[in-house]
């Protein structure tokens, strides 16, 4: 549901009232229950240079949106729809598919027949991570498949502009990996297309793994970085979010938070789910 911000001035032709959209209800919120005037920072591949000044450093001031991103590659695949829908009434409000070649990455898990299945059984938007290298030669599958937003390795795309603009003339989301060892500065050039960055907190290729401390300095960076260039761009985090390491997340700047192992991992998707997102979202009251 696209809101207006009151008091915002749109002087873009690209600009929209579709860049700003109602965050998720709090737990426990009924879903139709007005936020009171509880709105996201925008989205998109926009920048803040598209509204006036005073108007554009106001939206700064706007809750934080953090939002829990069940990864089903730690799944039931034997049960997805039922592990999907569960994860949703938790508190998932994205669904996230880890695409792996073994080749990028040393293991194999799904493609676009999987997504078009997914498609068939859930209305959120499917997150589709593509570990798999020459990603351009599976674009358009994915789009067809009903793939929401795509991202791609800085370190698999030889042409990385170029493979943006293709996920975005598809319809869908473009974003853009970077692996541990990859420094965030790297990205500055293409930060202004992205829906979001994703920074990878595990090396990639397995779930289950042991969250890598240096990706706060990362988060932190590029939460630095869409402050100075005026963009809009959103945070991912994934690779070992858990109850020990979300609140470090959250505190660094990241908002859309992957969680595989902590979701689904004890066989209770909608249990832990929302204990996983009710911690996420102390931790953001805490920085807000």
């Amino acid at each position: 549901m696209a809101v207006p911000v009151e008091g915002l001035r749109l002087e873009s032709g690209q600009a929209s009232l579709d860049m700003f959209i109602l965050a998720p209800p709090r737990l426990g919120q009924p879903k139709n229950e007005p936020l009171a005037g509880r709105y996201t920072r925008p989205l998109g591949r926009h920048t803040l240079k598209e509204f006036d000044r005073s108007e554009a450093y106001a939206l700064d001031t706007l809750d934080p949106v953090v939002e829990l991103v069940p990864s089903i590659l730690s799944a039931d695949f034997a049960r997805l729809a039922e592990e999907i829908a569960a994860a949703e009434r938790g508190g998932g409000t994205v669904i996230h598919v880890d695409v792996m070649d073994g080749y990028f990455v040393p293991n194999i898990t799904v493609g676009p027949p999987i997504v078009q299945s997914l498609r068939k059984h859930t209305s959120l938007p499917l997150d589709c991570h593509l570990m798999i290298e020459n990603p351009d030669e599976f674009i358009p599958a994915f789009a067809e498949a009903g793939a929401s937003w795509v991202s791609v390795h800085y370190e698999a795309c030889r042409h990385l502009h170029r493979t943006l603009e293709l996920i975005a003339s598809h319809g869908m989301e473009p974003a853009v990996v970077i692996n541990p060892a990859t420094p965030e500065d790297l990205l500055i050039p293409i930060l202004d297309m992205v829906h979001h960055v994703l920074v990878m907190s595990v090396n990639p290729g397995f779930g289950g793994q042991k969250f890598i401390p240096y990706a706060l300095k990362k988060i932190r960076r590029l939460k630095q970085l869409r402050q100075e260039m005026r963009l809009t761009f959103r945070i991912e985090v994934d690779g070992g979010v858990a109850h020990d390491t979300i609140a470090r997340v959250v505190e660094a700047g990241a908002e859309l938070l992957v969680a595989g192992n902590a979701v689904f991992g004890e066989g209770h998707a909608e249990r832990d789910a929302r204990a996983l997102l009710e911690a996420a979202q102390r931790a953001s009251m805490q920085v807000a």
